[in-house]
Order: structure tokens, then C-alpha cells, then sequence
């Protein structure tokens, strides 16, 4: 008759079946627990807060996104994000990491604020600052209120929409701060753009 099994050995049989036991609970039952959690309690949230419109996901409310027309070319007919350093690429997400005194930045404003006045159609220092400046992320789906009035005249323009009915529509999509003190008032450009779509 076999001898009991030497110390060392117990010891790593016993370290192998905790490491199974904690494989399965922290690696199946605890993930599937809170999926569970997740799905029953905040489903949209749960699958990525995504925005469909007629059976057909067109973007997220969490993610930025470009709305231009091939060729890099902003489209007057919707609502324009802030700048992105990754073009909102979600796979390049992240800022240019430039300061505020660098001059490549300060360029790049000043470039920005000619084109966005004049594809607005407002004086260069009525535009708002969000509208020259990228997020931190590069994929932030919002911008301030005011830069979403400044484009509605222009939204209007291009669609044969009343401007009173677009700012409405504006209005509707504005987003208080969170928890009634933290932030700025915003709007979310991608929600905005979608509800764009089915007003005409």
C-alpha cells in the first residue's frame, strides 16, 4: 500500500484546486451573474446604448462620429461634432496631446474658427469654444448648446426646414448638467442627428 503523498505535492494539488474553484467562480459565475444583472436592469446601457431607427442601429449614444460627405468634407445638412484628434476613429481614440500655447495648436484653432465661421455663417468670435477644441477622448458625442443653435440656421438652410422648427428640435435635445450642478448644459450630436433624420 502507496505512502501518503509527499508535502510539496498536497500542497500543489491543494493550490490546483482553488485556482479551479476561483477559475470558475471569478472567471463564469461572476461574469455571467453580473451580464445577467446588466441586461435585466439597464439593457440598453448593457448593449452599448445604441440608437436605432427603423429596425437599423445608426451609432451610439456613448461614441462620437463624423457627419460629412466623402472627402473628408463636413455635410451642411447635419449637425456638426467638435474636432477629433482620431478623426473619430474609435480605434485611435484619444487627444493630440498638444498644450495651449503650442503653436501647431493655436494654428490649428485659427484655422478651425475661419472655416466653422464661414460654413455657418457667423462672425469668427461668436464661435463657441468647444467647437476649435477636441475632447480628451476624441469620441465625445456632445457639444454645447451653443454650438448646436449656431448650426441650426445653416441645418435649416440645407434641409428647406423652418429655422424655428430646427432650433425646437434643438431644444428638445439638450441635456441639463449632471446632477443639476456638474458640467455645462450639452447636446448629444448623434441622438440630434438621428431625430434630424426623421423630421426631413
Amino acid at each position: 500500500m502507496p505512502g501518503p503523498l509527499p508535502l510539496a505535492v498536497r500542497h500543489h494539488l491543494s493550490a490546483l484546486r482553488m485556482l479551479l474553484v476561483f477559475t470558475v467562480v471569478t472567471g463564469v459565475l461572476y461574469p455571467l451573474a453580473v451580464t445577467g444583472l446588466a441586461q435585466a436592469a439597464f439593457p440598453g446601457q448593457a448593449n452599448g446604448s445604441r440608437i436605432e431607427r427603423h429596425g437599423r442601429t445608426v451609432g451610439s449614444s456613448l461614441l462620437g462620429q463624423n457627419f460629412g460627405i466623402p472627402g473628408k468634407r463636413p455635410d451642411p445638412r447635419w449637425f456638426q461634432p467638435r474636432p477629433s484628434a482620431g478623426g473619430y476613429d474609435p480605434l485611435a481614440s484619444g487627444a493630440s496631446n498638444l498644450g495651449p500655447n503650442n503653436p501647431d495648436l493655436v494654428k490649428a484653432v485659427e484655422r478651425r474658427r475661419a472655416a466653422i465661421a464661414a460654413f455657418d455663417g457667423v462672425a469668427p468670435e461668436d464661435v463657441p469654444p468647444d467647437a476649435l477644441t477636441a475632447s480628451g477622448s476624441g469620441l465625445d458625442p456632445h457639444i454645447s448648446k451653443a454650438y448646436a443653435y449656431q448650426q441650426a440656421a445653416r441645418v435649416a438652410k440645407a434641409r428647406g426646414l423652418r429655422p424655428a422648427e430646427v432650433r425646437r428640435l434643438v431644444s428638445g435635445h439638450v441635456q441639463g448638467r449632471v446632477l443639476g450642478f456638474l458640467g455645462e448644459e450639452r447636446v448629444n450630436v448623434v441622438e440630434l442627428n438621428a431625430a434630424l433624420a426623421d423630421v426631413g
